[in-house]
């Protein structure tokens, strides 16, 4: 049973345990009846322990070129609910069986094997829009309301095992022996009431599809292609089927959903989509396989490659320590699509890597004067700031940055290592206080803080700043050990 297989069941219980060894999060009680109603805001609290407890055993894949795609697709899809009060956030997992799943408060991960499987942007779209419906429909709270204190505590014993074991690295038998231990006649409840919400989301991801400009039959056809391939034999079936099983009835009921709405005229997919999909390709590629015979066999089959096979070359060439090569396949391409930041940014980043720096930093200039503060580009070119030592630099883009976007662990951890190569000391330690606000570990964060108000020369602004986050986290910490002694008086 794969992790990802649960992940829409699991979402739906109490993270009592995980809160228990988070050392304190902001999770709101739900070990009695009344707190069977859940808030949007406690939806969100539960999602965001899971995503930290994913991004702590690297099973998130931490790329701001995939990431902020897949956010420029959700965002269209998310738009279309008419909510402003719903959150979303879309990721990919490390994880090549064709799956995704939505977790509560708008977190949507997509497995880097579903993305390979698509052969379009709406079959991916619909995807995404089937789990935005998981989530605008409120399906995790109202399983919760359905499974009440009993089933919110087995659940939360089945989330343990799953983060905790299976995605930690346990043992698959340790982990199925948990699993079977908590679930009981409650798992045959809970696929029941799921399977209902498989419906509604189809019906109500279709409408989402639709109005976004997407191809509504994309659903209906990626789900039956996946049946063909796979066949319906058990051992064969991808997890995407598993956990939202698909019957001849179910794909018809789809189609005709999907046919009560016009297919667009004329609808072409974005370069990026095919880019994204190389980028995964040679990325996700298995420690110690070179992707770049891929591509010479491609290359030789069908006679020429696409731009998006050359991108992924150009990819692959840098990540084999070849990228003079990269810039000779990527030079050629950058120029021809100078608005496709995908490809300027991996241009210069050959450039850097093949020691032409003037070169490689003018390419990204030249893109961000274009692409200001996009994310990706931000990123990388602060990176190449740094590499060129040129970190104060660095610094000052990403704080521009980071002013107008909420950044990710990982882009925190960059601007900390900004500061420090630039000599701020006092934020270098605030920064990774805050990275590890972000993944989650609130003692070590309140370390950092300590340090960063221990350094010399700070200014007033500085030291304010740094007390009122270490007051606030402190308290925060207060707050979780009163009410985990409320709930567990005993300490048992």
């Amino acid at each position: 049973m794969r992790p990802s297989a649960l992940f829409l069941f699991l979402a739906s219980c109490c993270l009592t345990t995980v809160y228990a060894q988070s050392g304190g999060s902001d999770l709101p009680d739900i070990g009695n009846p009344a707190g069977a109603v859940v808030t949007r805001s406690d939806e969100y609290s539960f999602g965001r322990q899971i995503v930290q407890q994913l991004h702590q055993q690297n099973q998130i894949f931490e790329d701001p070129e995939v990431t902020e795609y897949l956010n420029s697709i959700g965002s269209r899809i998310a738009v279309q609910a008419g909510d402003d009060g719903q959150r979303f956030e879309f990721f990919a997992v490390r994880d090549t069986s064709i799956n995704a799943f939505a977790l509560p408060g708008g977190f949507i991960g997509v497995n880097q094997g579903l993305l390979l499987a698509t052969t379009n942007e709406s079959q991916l779209a619909s995807v995404l829009a089937h789990e935005t419906a998981h989530v605008t429909q409120r399906h995790i709270a109202r399983s919760i309301r359905a499974q009440g204190q009993q089933g919110m505590a087995s659940m939360a014993t089945i989330l343990a095992a799953i983060l905790i074991g299976a995605i930690g690295g346990g043992g698959a038998d340790a982990m199925q022996g948990a699993i079977a231990m908590a679930q009981g006649t409650a798992m045959q409840q809970q696929l029941n009431f799921t399977r209902a919400n498989e419906n509604e989301a189809d019906r109500v991801g279709i409408g989402f599809l639709a109005a976004a400009g997407f191809d509504p039959q994309a659903m209906p056809d990626f789900f039956e292609t996946l049946g063909r391939r796979y066949g319906l034999a058990e051992g064969h079936v991808p997890a995407l089927l598993q956990d939202h099983p698909v019957t001849s009835e179910r794909i018809a009921e789809s189609r005709g959903r999907a046919g009560k709405y016009p297919r667009p005229a004329s609808l072409r997919d974005t370069l990026s989509y095919s880019l994204v999909r190389e980028r995964l390709r040679v990325l996700g590629t298995a420690p110690g396989e070179d992707p770049v015979p891929y591509y010479a066999k491609l290359a030789k089959d069908e006679g020429a490659l696409t731009v998006a096979n050359q991108y992924g070359k150009g990819v692959a060439l840098i990540q084999a320590g070849r990228p003079s090569e990269a810039v000779r396949v990527l030079g050629p391409l950058a120029a021809k699509h100078e608005d496709v930041i995908l490809l300027q940014i991996a241009l210069a980043q050959a450039q850097v890597a093949a020691g032409l720096q003037s070169d490689g930093l003018s390419t990204f200039e030249s893109a961000v004067a274009l692409f200001p503060r996009n994310v990706p580009l931000t990123i990388r070119y602060a990176e190449a700031l740094m590499a060129t030592g040129r970190a104060r630099e660095a610094h000052t883009i990403l704080l521009d940055l980071f002013n107008n976007v909420v950044p990710t662990p990982d882009q925190i951890h960059l601007i900390a290592l900004a500061a420090s190569a630039a000599g701020e000391t006092g934020d270098a330690y605030f920064y990774m206080g805050e990275y590890q606000i972000a993944s989650g570990s609130l003692g070590l964060a309140v370390q950092q803080l300590e340090l960063a108000l221990a350094t010399p020369n700070l200014t007033s602004i500085q030291r304010e700043r740094y007390k009122a986050r270490l007051s606030e986290i402190r308290e925060h910490l207060l707050e979780a050990r009163a009410m985990r002694k409320v709930s567990n008086p005993n300490g048992g």
